[in-house]
């Protein structure tokens, strides 16, 4: 399983939300760059990057950090948040991300997501799978729409899209634990899927639970920058 540390952007700051909630957001200190030079000491191969002002507004924010990133660190990254079409992802793939994370638009605009994928190599691609009450969420889970979770997947691997980053919105940021029957479920339905959990991992404890499941790899976040785990543990876990 690879675990893949966080770092959610707005306003060019690190932050964290609860369940997705703008209006209860926690800044941290580091700079993103810093902070992605802290887990490449430790071992970390690849980062989770997510442009929360870009999830907002449908556009890109943040290239010239993911540009900065990867002059100065030797971490794949998967970036997500703003991609409302092919142009995006060109940008996205072109200021050296390894993969790009697609999620309302692979609801809303079909036709520029299936463009997206006659474009790109569909191991560029992650959906992100963000759901509450089994249904998928979009605008930066700011809508939720009448989609569930299962019909999307499978709407997307028939289109050869393989790796899912799926996300439980009630439980992120809130530190109140993994939803693990979520994601026994999902790799218990669909064969061949590569599944990234994210959402609630709250200790060393739960990471081991996900590990458990032989998911694709673990999403961390809001646990690391509120020390509930060290960066010594989990990188002996991952």
């Amino acid at each position: 399983m690879i675990v893949i540390p966080a770092i959610d952007i707005y306003q060019n700051k690190i932050v964290r939300l609860k369940e997705g909630d703008f209006s209860k957001v926690t800044f941290y200190n580091n700079t993103p760059l810093e902070q992605a030079k802290i887990f490449e000491s430790y071992g970390f191969e690849w980062l989770h990057v997510v442009d929360l002002e870009g999830s907002k507004t449908g556009n890109v924010s943040v290239l010239k950090t993911i540009e900065e990133i990867k002059n100065n660190t030797s971490l794949r990254l998967e970036f997500g948040g703003g991609i409302r079409d092919e142009a995006s992802v060109s940008r996205i793939l072109s200021s050296g991300a390894d993969r790009v994370i697609i999620g309302s638009l692979s609801v809303e605009n079909k036709k520029e997501f299936e463009y997206i994928l006659s474009k790109h190599r569909a191991e560029k691609i992650v959906i992100a799978a963000d759901v509450k009450d089994g249904m998928i969420a979009v605008k930066g889970w700011t809508e939720q729409t009448s989609l569930s979770l299962q019909e999307h997947i499978e709407y997307c691997m028939a289109k050869g899209v393989d790796t899912f980053l799926c996300t439980d919105i009630s439980r992120d940021g809130m530190l109140s634990g993994t939803n693990t029957e979520l994601y026994s479920k999902i790799m218990g339905e669909f064969q061949g899927i590569k599944l990234i959990a994210s959402g609630g991992i709250k200790d060393i404890e739960d990471v081991r639970k996900v590990l458990e499941l032989k998911t694709y790899g673990v999403v961390i976040g809001k646990a690391i920058y509120e020390n509930r785990i060290s960066l010594e543990e989990l990188a002996e876990v991952g």
